[in-house]
């Protein structure tokens, strides 16, 4: 999601409306039998099975049973919209996440994404990508979005984009904050994959619902926003089980928790 539009734009998205969604919505695909998503987290559990993963789930119970959300994630591993879509399940509910459109192109991701109805996002031209989803918010879907656009290589927050806000407040629907610890020990940014039975433990953790009102400014409800994914990202690293084995296994702790993962200034000075 990108920064706060022009005026202008911003008034002609304000003036989307539900009469006139996306073509893909006229047609009615979410409510179409899901061939692609169910079978598609039926092989991801049957996965993290085999790797015997350590998942520890709190907070599901805060997704609402009907009716849309955005739910908002920070960004740590390749795999965070597979752990994060698990946890509505409990719920019975989908998330349709949105994510760079070069994934769409992709030979084996590109139809799982498309069938699963995930949206595709052009970051140079954004406006479809909003739109579809604010349609798919007011038709009852839950929409997720990893406000920090790309993983934290620091494994810190990094600033939030204002998009989740901006969607939320203008589809009337609250904000679902979540955060993920672990899932940068099996696939991130400059890693090689861990896809072996390592026993990893995954803790994620789900706070109360935001609203996220229209007589508010997009940008303080995003800071309230960080704030509390940041709450439920320290409240999971401490509530995680295992520290590293030794120094070459802190690669993957943040500097500022004694660990070895560059800092967010290191980051930023390699570009």
């Amino acid at each position: 999601m990108g920064h706060d539009r022009p005026n202008a734009e911003n008034l002609r998205l304000r003036n989307f409306r539900r009469e006139n969604p996306p073509q893909a919505l006229k047609k009615g695909l979410p409510q179409m039998a899901e061939l692609v998503y169910r079978p598609v987290i039926g092989a991801a559990r049957t996965f993290f099975k085999a790797l015997d993963l350590k998942i520890d789930t709190q907070g599901s119970e805060h997704f609402p049973k009907t009716g849309g959300a955005v739910l908002v994630s920070n960004h740590i591993s390749y795999l965070d919209f597979i752990f994060s879509g698990l946890t509505t399940l409990p719920q019975k509910r989908l998330v349709r996440f949105m994510a760079k459109e070069s994934v769409f192109r992709h030979k084996i991701s590109g139809p799982l994404m498309r069938g699963m109805k995930h949206i595709p996002v052009d970051r140079k031209q954004g406006e479809d990508a909003y739109a579809h989803a604010l349609a798919s918010l007011r038709s009852g879907e839950i929409i997720g979005v990893f406000p920090e656009a790309t993983i934290s290589e620091s494994f810190t927050l990094k600033n939030f984009k204002s998009g989740a806000a901006r969607l939320a407040q203008e589809a009337g629907v609250p904000l679902i904050p979540m955060a993920l610890w672990g899932t940068q020990r099996l696939w991130t940014k400059g890693r090689p994959r861990n896809f072996r039975r390592s026993h990893i433990p995954v803790t994620i953790r789900v706070g109360e619902p935001m609203e996220a009102p229209t007589d508010q400014y997009a940008g303080a409800i995003t800071r309230r926003l960080r704030e509390r994914v940041q709450e439920l990202l320290e409240a999971a690293q401490r509530a995680y089980p295992v520290r590293p084995k030794d120094a070459s296994d802190t690669w993957w702790v943040p500097a500022h928790l004694g660990g070895t993962a560059p800092t967010p200034a290191e980051v930023r000075e390699r570009g």
